[in-house]
């Protein structure tokens, strides 16, 4: 359009020249003035055309100019905004770090604690007469005792050098198979890197306290592990071991649950698990803190069922969401009768009622150690909604360049390949 502005500016400036020497030749003015005036009339057009056209440019500049201080204005405005958001990130940032510094602070006092009071038993331990020298004629005494000595000492040191191994062993969904949690347990390396199970080594180290003390290490990393889980997939939870000794511990807990008390919101997906024996024989004191824990928003778990005649009624009391039933023992449970299967410990009530007996007090089964599919299928008639066992995959170590990962725990388990094993439960 720009260009036929100026073709049809032309013709009309000239037009009106051509106008204007027709006007004078017809009132007699003669050719030589049309042609003067003619041309006088086209100068003039122009004269006012190249004004015209300066004003506007003037103009469209002007609009320019603003257009761009308007631009410059919201740009100030970004950047202020951005400057005050960087520092806003900045001050967080430094008060998350601020917070995690306390947090690690925290746990490491309390693993100090822990180890200094180990420190002590051993002592005590190893000055008691019970290492008074013993007669030549009981060397094999004597031998048997020196080598406990010895494996206590291993143990002490283990802790002492966070030699402290966390594995984890998956809970899945029947009849899925899909990782729901996690099942945690605890092994001890000895000074070479040889794995020490537990079997080799609670022998010497219950009586002389040092299981609350594995217990506890144990309850420290299955935090940090939560918190990396936290990341990726809330969803998944730990089954986290803890004695009823750590429960009932006066000078532990309240730094413990401290600790929790800060990290709240991972409550969801840490489950604390104690055996049947403990739990039914709990004292007032443990009763209490299990109570603190289910406050904060903790569940609990019960492992090593017995006896399947149970307190539901106490067990929802005490915030129990979980019970551990071997799949062996839950199996040999079951007996035929002429009104149909029923469970040897509940002979008024059908097997296939029994999850949902369960379920009416917010409890559910985990069928565990599991370690055949001809299992599977008993199990998934009872209407079972957990397993876990070899069968779906073998404890596996997170060692600590795992745990400096992001990625979750989940990806380094996948590749678990099942057999059979000992495992801490």
């Amino acid at each position: 359009m720009r260009r036929l502005t100026l073709p049809l500016l032309t013709a009309s400036y000239f037009s009106l020249a051509l106008i204007l020497a027709l006007l004078l030749w017809r009132n007699g003015g003669g050719w030589g003035a049309a042609v003067s005036a003619m041309i006088g009339g086209l100068a003039l057009c122009f004269t006012f055309h190249g004004l015209i056209g300066r004003a506007l440019e003037v103009t469209a500049l002007r609009r320019e100019i603003e257009a761009v201080r308007h631009a410059n204005r919201i740009l100030i405005d970004q950047m202020e905004q951005i400057d005050a958001r960087v520092a806003e990130v900045l001050e967080h940032a430094v008060d998350d770090a601020t917070r995690r510094s306390e947090e690690l602070t925290t746990e490491v006092h309390l693993l100090e604690d822990l180890v200094e009071r180990m420190g002590q038993k051993l002592e005590e331990r190893m000055a008691a007469p019970a290492y008074a020298p013993i007669p030549s004629g009981r060397v094999d005494a004597r031998h048997r005792q020196h080598q406990a000595a010895a494996l206590l000492e291993t143990v002490r040191e283990a802790l002492a050098e966070n030699r402290v191994d966390l594995y984890l062993q998956p809970v899945v969904s029947l009849p899925q198979r899909r990782t729901m949690f996690y099942e945690s347990y605890s092994r001890l390396r000895d000074e070479t890197g040889r794995v020490m199970m537990p079997a080799e080594y609670l022998s010497v180290a219950e009586p002389e306290g040092l299981v609350t003390a594995i217990d506890n290490l144990l309850l420290f990393r299955c935090v940090q592990i939560v918190r990396r889980l936290a990341k990726t997939d809330k969803k998944v939870g730990i089954f986290c071991n803890v004695s009823m000794a750590s429960l009932a511990d006066e000078s532990f807990f309240p730094q413990f649950l401290d600790m929790l008390a800060a990290n709240k919101d991972l409550a969801g997906a840490l489950i604390f698990e104690v055996g049947q024996s403990a739990f039914d024989t709990r004292g007032s004191v443990a009763a209490r803190n299990m109570g603190r824990l289910a406050d904060l928003g903790f569940r609990f778990s019960i492992d090593k069922i017995t006896d399947l005649d149970l307190d539901f009624q106490d067990l929802a009391r005490s915030d129990v969401k979980f019970i551990k039933i071997g799949a062996e023992f839950l199996l040999d449970q079951l007996t035929e009768t002429d009104e149909g299967l029923i469970l040897k410990s509940l002979p008024d009530l059908a097997a296939e009622d029994f999850s949902a007996l369960t379920r009416r007090y917010g409890v559910e089964i985990i069928a565990e150690k599991v370690e055949a599919e001809r299992q599977i299928v008993d199990i998934l008639e009872l209407d079972i909604a957990y397993g876990q066992g070899h069968l779906f995959g073998e404890p596996r170590p997170i060692r600590d360049a795992v745990l400096a990962e992001t990625q979750p725990p989940a990806d380094f388990l996948r590749g678990a390949t099942p057999r059979r094993g000992g495992a801490r439960g």
